[in-house]
């Protein structure tokens, strides 16, 4: 196995162990809302004026299946719609204030995942978190490159 295949497996092996673990926890304490549901809710509390374009960019989806998404949310008492004075033609979300139980339980979850991983963490040398943030950039820049080109053949 060449080292590409070796890091590729190492991504994918540590992804599906962490939702794994995480899975029973995450569905116990969030029932009856779907992953899709609760990280729209997590991006909208952490990003101002999210609207369904800068939604479906950031997760790499269609306007139409965050449109589902949204309305799903809204339906709920999750998200609510408002637009800008100066902008009428822009529709952009904010969280509820039962969203934002949602989103606090949602955190609440990843800091207890942190903290039971941080054993881990504290082994890494500040030169080896550098070179791994490093990597995972440039690597995430290519795939930005290569979303790029699928976007212009399909204009």
């Amino acid at each position: 196995m060449n080292k590409e295949e070796r890091i590729m497996m190492g991504f994918r092996d540590l992804y599906n162990k962490m939702v794994w673990l995480n899975k029973d926890k995450m569905e116990d304490s969030l029932k009856g809302y779907k992953s899709s549901e609760v990280h729209c809710i997590e991006y909208i509390e952490k990003n101002a004026d999210s609207n369904v374009t800068i939604l479906a960019e950031s997760f790499y989806m269609t306007r139409g299946a965050i449109s589902k998404i949204t309305k799903k949310l809204i339906k709920k008492g999750l998200i609510e719609s408002y637009q800008k004075s100066d902008n009428k033609k822009e529709i952009y979300f904010r969280l509820t204030e039962q969203g934002k139980v949602i989103y606090n339980i949602h955190e609440d979850l990843h800091k207890e995942f942190q903290e039971r991983d941080k054993a881990v963490f504290e082994q890494v040398t500040e030169e080896q978190v550098e070179s791994m943030i490093s990597f995972v950039e440039m690597y995430s820049r290519h795939l930005d490159a290569e979303i790029k080109k699928m976007d212009i053949k399909s204009e």
